[in-house]
């Protein structure tokens, strides 16, 4: 499993205890660790993803306020959300 974190928690103690628990952390490289413009990867970095997607999440107004006071009416509804979401941008052109 892996986690997202700030560039302050790119630093060998702290890699090695997220290794310990069985994690693997994903930090922005620091400026001299930086690959040059052609070499780097052309898909969306996993802090971006999560963010757009609990950008998604948040326009059910549902979600956002919780009103349920049950929590498996709310996880009934955050399926629901997220399987519109799914299929809204299945539809979408590529």
């Amino acid at each position: 499993m892996s986690l997202c974190v700030d560039l302050g928690y790119a630093f060998r103690p702290v890699r090695e205890l997220a290794q310990e628990y069985g994690f693997t952390l994903r930090a922005p490289r620091r400026r001299s660790q930086v690959r040059p413009r052609c070499a780097q990867r052309r898909r969306p970095s996993p802090r971006w993803v999560v963010e757009r997607t609990h950008s998604w999440l948040n326009r059910f107004r549902r979600l956002l306020v919780r009103w349920e006071k049950r929590e498996d009416t709310y996880v009934a509804m955050l399926h629901f959300a997220l399987g519109i979401i799914t299929w809204f941008h299945s539809l979408l052109p590529k």
